[in-house]
């Protein structure tokens, strides 16, 4: 989700200043059970704009990590309109500063890159917003995802490419994704889509997670109420077919704006397998002129009710999965949370620990920058399964 968007760019670009300058209000920390043994190893940043390989760096909303080459994946929301949309690769040790090794044009099915939204006035060329991405090892492809912008053509889409970033397949995602507007308004909402990817540790399924709750579901967040609950779904990854589906509730907007105008806003930024049965969930919230924060959830699959052909969520018709808070960031000792949005695991310490890594989206916004995180977590119970090239998308003509 891009927070710096029409009207609120001005009111977030202020409300940044204010946070980076001091002005804003500590965040406090959340209220629950929290995980003691999840610390901080190391931060790094880079500023918003920085030229990276030719290119404008900025907007990285997700990231993966390909324990084969030991390199990070990137994905950029730029909408074509700094540069190209495009995904970069990484080397980051948490005792230097992040280096980035490649810069890959993402590819559309003609094999052009993919429209500005000056370049598509008059077409039909979709303007892509990517969200998240994953490698999958065994097929030797990402996935990645295009949360959508009704205004110029685009919905949520579902892709694979090859490491080059060329196009090799679309992923037909559920009726339901699509929003429509007649008879009524129904489906996702605009802005708050398609934004979270995780792979089980098999690499058999795959999790999608919209931002805030579809439109028939429920309301977005406010200071005063949890959001309506946001749609979690699995989908096979050798058939792309939906498999099964959870109602997640997300948090109130944790703090009022500090502006007299401005979005205040809390929504699900990304998930990631934790072993078979559970997803962490980064959920970020942003209130104009009050900053940025994010808390850490694990969500247990085994709970709630499979809500995959249920036309609208209301309360009585499903229960939501159950989660545990692990970590609020503004219990880390940061100068800032910054506008969390990647998350990845990275090689795990000697000690056995799994190490988490967290980027954020500077928004292209001079106030902010690309935050790297990366945290200590406990070891995993048991070595998680490779992923298997059978959990793979059969071939349809795409290039091998």
């Amino acid at each position: 989700m891009r927070l710096l968007r029409h009207s609120q760019a001005l009111a977030a670009t202020l409300a940044a200043a204010l946070v980076l300058g001091g002005c804003a209000a500590p965040r406090q920390p959340s209220a629950g059970n929290t995980d003691a043994r999840i610390r901080l190893l190391a931060q790094a940043h880079i500023a918003a704009g920085t030229e990276v390989l030719g290119t404008p760096w900025g907007g990285i909303s997700g990231i993966d990590y390909d324990a084969q080459s030991g390199q990070f994946w990137l994905i950029s929301d730029d909408r074509s309109a700094q540069a190209p949309a495009r995904i970069y690769t990484a080397r980051w040790s948490p005792a230097q500063q992040p280096h980035i090794t490649g810069v890959f044009t993402l590819l559309t099915e003609q094999g052009q890159p993919f429209p500005s939204p000056r370049q598509r006035a008059g077409s039909k060329a979709e303007v892509p917003d990517a969200e998240a991405i994953r490698w999958h090892a065994g097929r030797q492809r990402l996935w990645w995802v295009s949360e959508g912008d009704w205004a110029r053509g685009g919905i949520p889409r579902l892709r694979e490419a090859l490491p080059t970033g060329q196009w090799a397949h679309d992923i037909p995602l559920p009726p339901g994704f699509t929003p429509t507007l007649q008879p009524q308004r129904t489906g996702p909402r605009s802005n708050a889509s398609l934004e979270g990817l995780a792979f089980s540790d098999d690499g058999c399924t795959a999790w999608l997670a919209m931002e805030m709750a579809w439109v028939q579901d429920g309301a977005r967040p406010t200071v005063q109420t949890a959001g309506g609950p946001v749609r979690i779904t699995a989908l096979d990854v050798a058939t792309g077919q939906a498999q099964q589906q959870r109602a997640y509730t997300p948090d109130a907007v944790p703090r009022a704006r500090r502006l007299p105008w401005g979005p205040e806003v809390n929504g699900v930024s990304e998930i990631l397998a934790d072993g078979p049965h559970h997803l962490l969930v980064l959920e970020r919230d942003y209130s104009a002129g009050a900053g940025f924060g994010a808390r850490l959830y694990r969500a247990d699959l085994r709970s709630g009710s499979n809500t995959l052909g249920l036309p609208a969520l209301q309360p009585g018709n499903h229960t939501p999965l159950q989660k545990t808070l692990l970590l609020d960031f503004a219990t880390l000792g940061l100068a800032t949370v910054d506008n969390l949005e990647g998350m990845t695991w990275a090689a795990p310490l000697p000690s056995g620990e799994r190490v988490l890594v967290v980027v954020s989206d500077d928004n292209f916004n001079a106030a902010q920058s690309t935050q790297w995180l990366a945290l200590a977590y406990p070891p995993a119970e048991s070595a998680p399964p490779r992923h298997s090239p059978t959990c793979a998308t059969p071939s349809t003509g795409a290039p091998a």
